[in-house]
């Protein structure tokens, strides 16, 4: 059975003026762009891309979009760029003035605080370098500043970095299934033993409210998908990729919601249960087809022994896990939308039909 739910994060309304200058408020603290500095995955990525392919930069310009400490600005610099625009919508500006001037590329790099929609630059740039990824690739939609970057300033012959970008999803076990079917369960208890408490001691009736309380708490508890870093072995069948972007030519429309129909082979050689679905994205820096990279860089955020990164993967939990057996057919259709309460947020449908066996699907709310 289909589930079509529409829900906020913790099944809450979220003014959205109140939530982008939380978003802002965030990223404006070191602890946050800590956080990002010590993903050793994004980090290595990013460098190799930059330096493996100086001749992207060596006597180019640069924009660098959302900045924050200003860290791929000085590696565009340190390859050997004319100039750099480095631009930040947050108070971290400060901090990456500093950073810049102690590392003695004042001269090359100027950083602009404000939104890239809002500031003008002299000129058109050879580069656009940004990490602008979201969880499961598209959370928090700052890739629109982007391609409005690219549509304004971009030469016709310049270069996106990252260039391209895919979504992939797989059929996964997780033990937080049944964690999260005890959380709802446990959370009915307790609301039970509140409406007897409330009528006993206190004389007033709170059952009607029952109802409401039962759909918070599915969203919350049940459709609220989970951050997490999966180990390889807990994919289940094989990873099927939703979307492909091409950073040079997406636009906002293509990004703002699309459906995708996919399937995937359970290649578990015993018998296993199919707890849900992950999602996760890699980028490559492959430059243009005009002006190629030299050396193609991946950054991956798959499931992986040894390399989690601070995206991890979006666990799309199913209700109930099913069984399911090696050489099963999963018959999958995803849609994915922008929450209409808060648009850096995204609401995910998945329908699965297992062949010969029930068909389950239910709508998600990236948190």
């Amino acid at each position: 059975m289909d589930s079509d739910l529409s829900s906020t994060s913790n099944g809450e309304i979220i003014d959205k003026a109140v939530d982008f200058a939380n978003y802002f408020c965030t990223y404006s603290f070191l602890y946050h762009q800590k956080e990002m500095l010590c993903d050793r995955v994004r980090m290595n990525a990013y460098y190799n891309a930059v330096f493996e392919n100086k001749h992207h930069f060596q006597g180019k310009t640069v924009l660098d979009v959302g900045t924050g400490s200003g860290i791929l600005a000085i590696w565009a610099g340190q390859a050997g760029a004319r100039k750099v625009y480095a631009v930040e919508a947050t108070t971290m500006a400060n901090h990456a003035r500093v950073l810049v001037n102690a590392n003695n590329l004042q001269d090359v790099i100027e950083v602009i605080q404000g939104s890239i929609e809002d500031i003008t630059l002299p000129e058109r740039v050879d580069v656009i370098i940004s990490e602008w990824m979201g969880h499961f690739l598209l959370r928090e939609s700052m890739f629109d500043s982007v391609i409005y970057a690219r549509d304004r300033w971009l030469k016709p012959t310049g270069v996106m970095y990252p260039s391209h970008a895919q979504m992939w999803c797989a059929p996964v076990r997780s033990d937080l299934c049944d964690e999260k079917s005890n959380d709802f369960e446990g959370t009915m208890a307790d609301w039970y033993h509140f409406i007897d408490d409330t009528k006993f001691n206190y004389g007033v009736d709170m059952s009607i409210l029952t109802n409401p309380f039962i759909k918070e708490t599915k969203k919350y508890c049940l459709q609220t998908s989970m951050w997490c870093n999966l180990h390889p072995d807990q994919v289940i069948g094989s990873p099927a990729m939703i979307l492909g972007i091409d950073c040079s030519t997406v636009t906002v429309a293509d990004i703002i919601k699309f459906t995708t129909v996919f399937s995937s082979i359970i290649i578990k050689e015993e018998d296993t249960r199919l707890c849900g679905f992950a999602g996760w994205f890699d980028v490559h820096f492959r430059g243009s087809r005009a002006d190629p990279a030299a050396k193609v860089i991946e950054l991956t955020t798959a499931p992986s022994e040894e390399n989690g990164t601070h995206w991890g993967q979006q666990l799309f939990l199913l209700d109930e896990a099913k069984s399911v057996s090696k050489g099963d057919e999963l018959s999958l259709t995803l849609t994915l939308e922008r929450s209409k309460e808060n648009h850096r947020l995204l609401e995910v449908h998945l329908a699965c039909g297992i062949v010969k066996k029930v068909a389950v699907g239910k709508k998600f709310y990236i948190e």
